[in-house]
């Protein structure tokens, strides 16, 4: 079996002291994910972020700095039943909105996609955010310096 690695970006879209979430379910569980996703043949990191913000968020995005980089080795994981063998390279960037928004479905969800939420930073635990080790570092507004390499969390 051939293993690929997947690059991904990811919108950190904070606003009011609230950050932007897909809230999703699977076999197991419901959590919550940034919005964004695969990057396509030929496509810069920020225009694969605008397109997934438009398919899965229905909103246009303004995309800033890279923030954090995390790698995801799914073998290593929790999901590892559900998600085998995945390498994936993650780009965290803050995003601004470019209109007026309200959460809603884009035309094109994730495979398990429930809903769009804001979710207030201090509550990020509760609604199950992944990866993990990006709670800390969003309430820290960036302060630690950037970016950050993660390296394999979840």
């Amino acid at each position: 079996m051939t293993h690929h690695i997947r690059n991904s970006a990811k919108a950190i879209i904070i606003q009011n002291g609230c950050l932007l979430v897909i809230r999703k379910s699977s076999l197991s569980d419901s959590y919550a994910v940034l919005p964004g996703g695969g990057q396509k043949k030929f496509e810069t990191l920020p225009q694969a972020l605008k397109r997934e913000c438009l398919e899965e968020i229905n909103a246009k995005v303004e995309v800033g700095e890279l923030r954090f980089l995390r790698e995801y080795l799914s073998d290593r994981h929790e999901f590892a039943d559900e998600d085998r063998h995945v390498h994936q390279v993650e780009f965290f960037f803050s995003c601004s909105l470019k209109a007026p928004y309200r959460p809603s479905q884009g035309q094109a969800p994730d495979p398990g996609q429930q809903e769009v939420i804001w979710v207030p930073l201090d509550e990020l635990e509760q609604v199950n955010l992944y990866p993990k080790a990006v709670i800390p570092l969003l309430r820290d507004h960036g302060q630690s310096g950037q970016p950050i390499y993660l390296g394999d969390v979840n």
